[in-house]
């Protein structure tokens, strides 16, 4: 039994040895065919790519050199994408800017910029590390700067990909302008420019077309319709000399100097594991490279590779894809013996030097600047140092304040700062490092290898060592400290023995005892005697420490309790909220400060039972406080400072509020790292919840949308005009107006609002608003006014009409803006096409005309036309009254009288919108339009 294993072995490691081998043989044979052309046009062409049969490694690496102009192109494979350049070091492949334009003749234009389906290509990789489990960028330098850069006048750029003609992402240009005279025409807006980024975790491997479509002037008369030509070019961004070569292309169409990188890879094989196994094919054929897993940088996970990639090991330089293609770069593992020790007072140890050769590699290079007095040294021209330090592997600089820092009346006449540079071998963890004993640093005796936070290493010298742990013994290395010397006073208080890299310690003779912890003692004193009070000392002072332990223990625990909740009070703007209380009864009355201990009481430990949902920034809870009360609970993610100021804005603002159809703040805890808001429980989800169902209809009918409507515009109303202090939403969508279980509206999430004083129309603030519903002059200017809700409330008066959302899909996966398709609908009267079917069933076409005029004077593209949100109110009060009257039904409104609508005044819904459109908003009062003649019967 025991031969067969044994002869079993010896099999298993000659085919080893066989099969790597045969590696090294073939790796060995490798040679590249002489007749293979270096270079077209200038261009130096390296393995694995090339031109002609066996010259390159495979197909998507060939090129072909075309002598179709002058001079020729190298072009990838027989198509038609012109390489630029290469780089073997950092696997990129540079080609020409593609581009496209659309004539100032047309309309529109859709052009295929570029194909990299079934080729080795990406616009952004990642590597897998599979010793760690960790994924890391392959490359220092980050390859990922392409944008896309479109110049012209009022036009939109749509990114589609071609594999599923889906959008991935839009830019626009607007130019417009307003009149500043009878005769004289000024520019509002002249945005000519836009760019993409192109996002590796988007843009990985996909086929691209670039769709161009020209604003139409017809939707709003400030729209100027250009009739240039407009540019679109995706090239790599380097933030220096780009900005000339752009604007040479736009004006001469002129590409010189504009390129595209990408990042290629092997995909014969999706791992290294599976390509070593076919070693004719295996790519990375030098001894000193190394092969990593690669995947696109949208990868979910690190299990979806695609292939691989080479490199030469660390402290090589060369072309990893051909035998010994790695050479070592200006690598020195011993110091010269004329190598300069000293600059000024500052010691240089190894492995930092002043000159090749005396130091490890160029990333340790110092320079001594002999022109000073004393002369300095210095790091890369920029960091003085004064000191090295191999044990903390650290260099330090010290800095002198100026005088003029210093107040005139300190005793104090100068100030030093200390700033410390924390420094590495190489970013390879020990173990990978050791692998190559030739740039290992740790390789010397009494030298071992200490791992640095996960981002490289140093050398230490062993325990019982002192030196310089990069040299050998013999260049004033690791030395044998003599323990004796320092140490017998304080941790032998025997006879003292020095050994290699150690000590020993010995009672003397006639003594006995340990003399590392306590004293020797003679044999002639009572031992048992001085045994039994040692023991009963011990054993009382054990005692009573443990029982100290636990009281001080407990009291700690509950006073550094109070010190978080006390600190998490104070950060999160505790003592402000208090001082709003106080200086406010309305606040108190209606705002609670509730303790940690009663919400986690409320929410069952905020059992995951009681989620009610989650979302980009937090979690809401549902809790039963101890009066009985059902709340919803707002609990954050993460802790930012910009978090906390929203989280105390909403405090502020909702305070400060009381309507009925505005979600009622009922109080906050500020005890928890996380602050929490505590509302009232609003049990039937948003609004968005209810008109966008996934399958089935919305439930919703013509009439309950009419009141939320009502009601929501009534709640923006109030916050704009009637409460104490004018309050801008400024995140104003269909998710933040929730329904209660009648469906009665309420507006919610006030963490983006904004107080406005009295004395102004608008604050200039940073964008903040959902894509889809953003106000265009607010994005173009910055300047946030009550207009801004205004044109955010008529996209949801779109979507109460049609069912979409501001952004949807068709059919074919085309992404649309609804409110672009609404005015191009209003324009060819096509509108009732995206009236929602059940809406098209209940309501009717006057209906629709007039909701349909409101929508469309509330997206007006200057603020000034657009109505305020109270002549909004009235209009949708007078249009559910007037439905209402048809049936004869009553609408109540809080505790006002029933009253019955009978009859319309002379003006019409449609003549009231024409003059809201035609600048008489401010003049125009709804009540007017309405006419009251009975009481409804109690």
């Amino acid at each position: 039994m025991e031969f067969t294993y044994t002869l079993l072995l010896q099999i298993t490691l000659l085919m080893s040895l066989k099969g790597v081998t045969s590696w090294l043989s073939e790796n060995e044979n490798f040679t590249l065919l002489s007749s293979c052309p270096k270079t077209c046009d200038g261009i130096q062409i390296e393995y694995p790519f090339g031109i002609g049969t066996n010259c390159s490694y495979a197909v998507g690496f060939n090129l072909t050199c075309s002598y179709d102009s002058d001079p020729p192109r190298l072009l990838l494979g027989d198509g038609n994408i012109q390489v630029r350049n290469f780089d073997i070091q950092e696997g990129l492949v540079y080609i020409e800017s593609p581009y496209a334009t659309l004539n100032a003749d047309s309309q529109f234009n859709t052009t295929s910029l570029i194909n990299l389906e079934n080729l080795p290509f990406s616009f952004g990789l990642d590597s897998v590390d599979w010793e760690s489990g960790n994924r890391y960028k392959y490359r220092y330098r980050y390859s990922g700067n392409n944008i896309l850069a479109v110049a012209g006048c009022s036009a939109i750029a749509n990114i589609v990909n071609l594999t599923d003609n889906s959008t991935i992402d839009t830019c626009f240009t607007i130019c417009s302008t307003i009149n500043t005279s009878t005769t004289e025409q000024g520019y509002l807006f002249n945005d000519t420019y836009c760019e993409i980024y192109l996002d590796p975790a988007k843009f990985s491997q996909l086929s691209w077309a670039i769709q161009l479509t020209r604003l139409d002037g017809n939707l709003d008369h400030m729209i100027v319709n250009s009739s240039s030509s407009i540019m679109a070019i995706i090239y790599n961004f380097d933030g220096i000399t780009i900005d000339d070569d752009f604007q040479n292309f736009i004006n001469n169409r002129n590409r010189t100097g504009m390129m595209v990188s990408l990042d290629w890879y092997f995909n014969d094989h999706s791992t290294c594991r599976e390509a070593k196994k076919r070693t004719h094919t295996y790519a990375c054929r030098s001894h000193n490279s190394e092969c990593s897993d690669v995947l696109f940088e949208d990868a979910s996970y690190l299990n979806e590779t695609i292939g691989y990639r080479c490199r030469c090991s660390l402290n090589y330089v060369g072309n990893p894809y051909l035998p010994d293609g790695c050479q070592l770069d200006n690598f020195t593992s011993i110091p010269a013996k004329d190598c300069q020790t000293k600059c000024g007072n500052v010691t240089i140890s190894f492995p930092f030097g002043l000159k090749q050769g005396c130091y490890r590699d160029k990333y340790f290079a110092l320079i001594c600047n002999e022109t000073s007095n004393p002369p300095t040294l210095l790091l890369d021209e920029g960091f003085v140092v004064s000191k090295i330090s191999l044990k903390e592997g650290q260099l330090e600089e010290n800095i002198s304040i100026p005088d003029y820092y210093l107040y005139s009346s300190s005793h104090f006449t100068s100030l030093k700062e200390q700033r410390i540079m924390n420094w590495i071998i190489a970013n390879q963890s020990c173990k990978d490092a050791a692998k190559d004993n030739t740039t290992f640093a740790c390789n010397h005796e009494h030298s071992s290898c200490l791992d640095v936070k996960n981002v490289g290493y140093r050398c230490i010298c062993k325990d019982g060592y002192d030196g310089n742990p990069y040299l050998p013994l013999s260049n004033n290395g690791c030395q044998d400290i003599n323990e004796c010397h320092y140490s017998s006073p304080k941790v032998c208080t025997g006879d003292c023995i020095n050994t290699e890299g150690n000590y020993s310690c010995i009672c003397p003779p006639g003594t006995f005892g340990d003399p590392y912890r306590g004293a020797c003692l003679s044999h002639k004193r009572n031992s048992l005697l001085l045994g039994v009070i040692l023991g009963a000392s011990i054993g009382a002072s054990l005692l009573l420490f443990c029982v100290t332990l636990i009281i001080v223990g407990k009291k700690w625990k509950h006073r550094n309790q109070q010190k978080i909740k006390k600190r998490n009070f104070v950060r999160n703007h505790g003592l402000l909220l208090q001082q709003l209380i106080s200086t406010s009864d309305q606040i108190e009355e209606r705002t609670s400060v509730f303790s940690l201990e009663e919400i986690e009481k409320a929410t069952n430990n905020f059992d995951e039972t009681r989620v009610l949902g989650r979302g980009g920034h937090g979690i809401v809870y549902k809790g039963i406080l101890s009066d009985q009360r059902v709340v919803a609970i707002k609990k954050s993610k993460i802790v930012k400072t910009s978090e906390i100021d929203q989280f105390i804005n909403e405090v502020a603002v909702l305070s400060q509020i009381n309507h009925r159809n505005v979600v009622k703040l009922l109080g906050c805890c500020l005890e928890t790292e996380v602050p929490l808001l505590i509302y009232e429980f609003i049990s039937n989800g948003t609004l968005s919840d209810h008109l966008h169902v996934s399958q089935d209809e919305s439930k919703l009918s013509w009439d309950d949308r009419l009141r939320i409507a009502s009601e929501s515009a009534g709640a923006l109303a109030y916050l704009h005009s009637a409460a104490s202090m004018s309050v801008f939403h400024r995140d104003v969508k269909s998710s933040n107006i929730l329904l209660d279980d009648t469906f009665k509206a309420k507006v919610s999430d006030f963490g983006a609002s904004r107080f406005i004083p009295l004395d102004q129309t608008h604050i200039v603030t940073a964008i903040h608003v959902t894509f889809g519903y953003i106000d265009p002059e607010y994005y173009q200017t910055s300047q946030l006014t009550e207009k801004s809700d205004v044109y955010s409330f008529g996209i949801i008066l779109l979507e109460l009409l049609t069912g979409k959302k501001p952004i949807f899909s068709t059919k074919n996966g085309l992404q649309q803006n609804l409110a672009m398709n609404f005015l191009r609908a209003t324009r060819e009267n096509t509108l009732l096409d995206l009236v929602e079917d059940r809406v098209l069933q209940e309501g009717t076409k006057q209906e629709f005309l007039e909701i349909s005029s409101l929508i469309e004077i509330c997206l007006n593209l200057k603020g000034t036309k657009r109505p305020t949100m109270k002549e909004v109110e009235y209009k949708l009060q007078s249009m559910r009254k007037v439905r209402m009257k048809k049936k004869g039904v009553c609408i109540l409104e809080g505790n006002e009288d029933a009253e019955c609508l009978l009859s319309m005044s002379s003006h019409s819904s449609s003549q009231m919108v024409d003059e809201i459109s035609q600048g008489n908003s401010r003049n125009y009062t709804f009540e007017k339009e309405l006419m009251w003649s009975q009481n409804c019967p109690r």
